[in-house]
């Protein structure tokens, strides 16, 4: 499997590593798994976000994200290109933010958008 690490299409808010590191060590993700970032069909607006760990696969691009080894497919850079992702806490919302350039219209949940 290539393990090559390349430039990052996507950036990770320092709350949002933070989180990220607090979760892989409580749910005691092993050592091999890498964050995933992709999207999927479905969602209000056509395409909803993933993020959560997994294992690399044949067809993943891997980065490093402020330490942390980032998976995505190849066919999902174009519509991640140029994202952020944030960790958002308030009184109304608490969770993962994603900052997406792409998106030509997102819904309210702001887990699902359109390109």
């Amino acid at each position: 499997m290539n393990s090559t690490i390349t430039t990052a299409p996507i950036s990770l808010t320092e709350g949002a590593i933070r989180q990220l590191l607090r979760i892989r060590e409580e749910q005691n993700v092993p050592a091999d798994h890498g964050l995933r970032v992709g999207v999927k069909g479905g969602g209000c607006s056509g395409f909803s976000y993933i993020l959560g760990f997994d294992l690399q696969k044949e067809s993943d691009q891997v980065f490093e994200v402020n330490g942390l080894k980032v998976l995505m497919e190849k066919s999902h850079g174009i519509y991640l290109l140029g994202m952020e992702i944030d960790w958002m806490e308030g009184l109304n919302n608490r969770g993962f933010t994603f900052n997406n350039p792409n998106a030509s219209d997102t819904c309210g949940c702001g887990t699902s958008f359109s390109a």
